[in-house]
């Protein structure tokens, strides 16, 4: 799609050893993460919850196929999954433990895993594997379960799991959406990250997947084991203010890279479980829904359903508050959502054609943008910003490459805004507004590097976002693809 998108073709098996590339770990400043050979890695994840549990082989390949297409570079998945994945088989009819016991794994069923992640693997992706969905130990939301973890079986299906893929390219994600009541509960996690990491010989980094606006950090941050953070900004509202939970990320110690791995998700009600009972047979009206299972009449959600421009606002708003990476997630993708079944939450499409939506399409341009300029050079800077800063769509973010060569400001709505020159290196700096939603840049021109500048993009409007990037004018950067029209 892209010529600087380069898709490396994977040959690996489970049996295979990890060529030292496949490898990720903790960049040396603590802020990103890169390949063992020094290679900046940019996450660029899709929450695919259900992939393991619901599709077929074939469907399971053409979902891969479309994500690799689209640029992203992480696939978020679930062993033991939600919607009562340890009691409904897989698309095998093989259910992942026998007995529901951690100590047996169903040996069919992890081998559809393992087809899964080899041909992630072969497309240049990695998978971040959850063990289990939250919901699989205790919490103040145990539902739909069962509990089936304590302390002990937890490091043995840890063990096996972490031996199962030590040749792997995975990152383990523990966790689930579920907060850590007790520390009889953290035990319980710690004691699989300690299972996994006796299984891989400490081969992968490991992660923690909290509940909604709740971050790894606020239970694991000084766990040895706990290599990155993630937070969930969560779906509660619009233009939720990542950028002060990275913030608080930045502050912490030990430096540990930060990712934002399930933001508000496309298509998604806006505060969905206001409006859902899953205690009912019927959870919502089904007068809302078409005679295939798809939501028709949104207006029952009242508070609307997040948009492409919402994953974009918060994808921005995270990367330059200096997030190492973003998930994108659509509703009937996490759930594998096949048309003529009804969802846990309602979907507008079936899986295969929400994988086409716009959302998804435009993350292929912000992963264009930060190689051709680097996210793992930049670092936040709000002081490039000149004058009140305010909320919501009003709110900007700034970032500057630590080598002074580029800068770039995200605006959430096409306005005017003035920018303090001089951060960039040199008398000269060259300007261009990028596009998130095409992909593609309009020369602003070159102008003086000094002195509080007023800039406009090419579009006003509310939902009309730009980045402003500014560059050093004696600096050979690659070129940014260009809007068409625009010479």
């Amino acid at each position: 799609m892209y010529n600087s998108m380069r898709m490396i073709l994977f040959t690996l098996t489970l049996a295979m050893p990890l060529a030292a590339a496949d490898l990720l770990r903790v960049s040396a400043d603590g802020r990103g993460l890169e390949t063992a050979d020094g290679r900046a890695f940019l996450w660029l994840g899709d929450t695919a919850w259900e992939l393991f549990h619901r599709l077929d082989r074939e469907e399971a390949l053409h979902y891969l196929d479309r994500r690799a297409a689209q640029g992203f570079t992480v696939i978020q998945a679930v062993v033991l999954a939600e919607g009562d994945g340890l009691r409904t088989p897989n698309a095998y009819g093989q259910v992942p433990l026998i007995d529901l016991d951690p100590r047996q794994p169903n040996e069919a069923y992890f081998e559809h895993v393992d087809f899964i992640v080899r041909e992630a693997a072969r497309r240049g992706m990695r998978v971040a594997m959850l063990p289990t969905w939250g919901d699989k130990v205790p919490s103040s939301n145990p539902r739909p379960g069962p509990v089936v973890f304590d302390r002990d079986n937890a490091r043995e299906y840890g063990r096996y799991l972490g031996r199962r893929y030590r040749e792997a390219p995975i990152v383990w994600m523990l966790g689930g959406d579920r907060p850590v009541d007790s520390e009889a509960v953290a035990e319980i996690w710690r004691a699989m990250a300690q299972g996994v990491r006796e299984g891989d010989g400490g081969a992968h980094l490991i992660t923690f997947h909290p509940s909604g606006e709740a971050s790894s950090a606020w239970w694991f941050h000084n766990e040895p084991w706990l290599d990155f953070n993630v937070y969930q900004s969560g779906h509660a509202a619009r233009f939720q203010p990542v950028y002060g939970m990275a913030a608080d990320h930045l502050l912490l110690y030990p430096k540990k890279p930060f990712i934002d791995a399930e933001p508000p998700y496309e298509d998604i009600p806006i505060a969905f479980w206001e409006f859902i009972d899953w205690s009912l047979p019927e959870p919502v009206p089904p007068s809302i829904l078409d005679e295939s299972g798809l939501l028709v009449k949104t207006e029952f959600f009242k508070r609307g359903l997040f948009t492409d421009y919402d994953v974009r606002v918060h994808a921005y708003w995270n990367l330059l508050a200096g997030a190492a990476g973003f998930t994108y997630g659509n509703n009937a993708v996490w759930q594998m959502l096949p048309v003529g079944r009804t969802g846990a939450i309602p979907a507008l499409h079936g899986w295969r054609d929400a994988l086409e939506r716009p959302g998804a399409m435009q993350m292929a341009h912000l992963r264009e943008l930060f190689e051709r300029r680097p996210l793992a050079g930049l670092h936040p800077d709000q002081s490039i910003i000149y004058g009140r800063n305010g909320g919501g769509r009003r709110h900007l973010r700034a970032a500057l490459a630590r080598d002074h060569t580029f800068a770039l400001v995200y605006l959430a709505e096409g306005r005017e805004i003035k920018v303090v020159l001089g951060k960039v290196k040199g008398d000269r700096v060259r300007v261009s507004w990028f596009n998130p939603r095409t992909g593609g840049a309009t020369d602003g021109g070159e102008r003086s590097n000094t002195g509080i500048a007023t800039f406009i993009p090419p579009e006003i409007g509310e939902v009309e976002d730009w980045i402003l990037v500014l560059d050093a004018g004696d600096v050979e950067l690659p070129p940014l693809p260009r809007e068409q029209g625009d010479t």
